[in-house]
């Protein structure tokens, strides 16, 4: 058993077992090897009945519910038309920082601007983005 809770549970079922059954044992022969056997059995049992139950035990269950995809492949189409929606200027400044990855520093040099007019773009972008997509300008956790 690898869960503590349940191998306390299965010597507990042995102890039960064997008080039960203390008439059965022989005096003069291992006491051990007779309690191993009850366990063994009492552990067969258990897998048994497990496999038969249709209870799911809590620790498989998925954190969050799964998803087929779908709608994470629809949000990603929303975004590419919103995406190209935008201006060359936007489309550039917003493609640079976020899937390039660069800081806004590296991005204005790259980009030959002064930072001001790259953080003025990229936020117009994301203004523009949102409203593309639907969602609140003002809604937290909803930076594009």
């Amino acid at each position: 058993m690898r869960q503590p809770d349940l191998a306390d549970d299965l010597v507990q079922e042995t102890l039960l077992r064997a008080i039960a059954a203390r008439e059965q044992f022989q005096e003069g022969t291992n006491l051990r090897a007779w309690l191993f056997t009850i366990l063994r059995h009492a552990r067969a049992g258990a897998l048994r009945r497990a496999a038969r139950s249709p209870m799911v035990h809590p620790d498989t269950l998925p954190d969050a519910p799964v998803s087929g995809g779908q709608e994470e492949r629809q949000a990603m189409r929303d975004v590419a038309a919103a995406f190209d929606l935008l201006s060359p200027l936007h489309r550039e400044a917003l493609w640079v920082v976020v899937v390039e990855g660069l800081d806004y520093a590296d991005a204005a040099r790259v980009l030959g601007v002064p930072p001001g007019t790259l953080r003025s773009r990229l936020s117009r972008a994301r203004e523009q983005l949102r409203r593309a997509l639907g969602l609140d300008p003002g809604e937290p956790g909803r930076e594009v």
